[in-house]
């Protein structure tokens, strides 16, 4: 076997409203798929997939309890963002509002390259970087 990148996560959730607003409007997702019978809203990341289930729908339900800052469903994902400038980056995220956490180097898929921490509405982790 050899993997070639994340395919898609899943992310439960009780806003489903602002995390779609969150992903589509401050990251820049796309919609992609919806499937509202089932509970599941799928949105582009480029190559990969971020499947948003709202935890009171069929789906949702099997998951148990909701996310929240003493359960939460992942530490963090990292999405990488084209021309990446964390200056432009960090005025983005704080211009829409988001709360910007630690800047620094890390070694991810790519190699060693600077890296933005923040939270998405749900308080899921989430890393941006080139």
């Amino acid at each position: 076997m050899r993997p070639l990148g994340i395919d898609h996560i899943v992310l439960r959730t009780e806003r489903l409203d602002a995390m779609l607003a969150f992903y589509r409007d401050v990251i820049g997702c796309t919609v992609e798929r919806v499937q509202e019978e089932i509970g599941l809203y799928q949105l582009r990341a480029g190559a990969s997939l971020i499947d948003l289930v709202p935890v009171d729908g069929k789906l949702g339900r099997m998951g148990g309890a909701a996310p929240g800052k003493t359960a939460r469903n992942l530490d963090h994902f990292c999405l990488q963002i084209a021309d990446f400038d964390p200056a432009q980056v960090r005025r983005h995220l704080q211009a829409h509002g988001v709360e910007v956490g630690e800047e620094g180097v890390r070694y991810g898929a790519k190699g060693s390259a600077v890296s933005i921490y923040l939270a998405d509405p749900d308080g899921n982790g989430v890393e941006l970087r080139a």
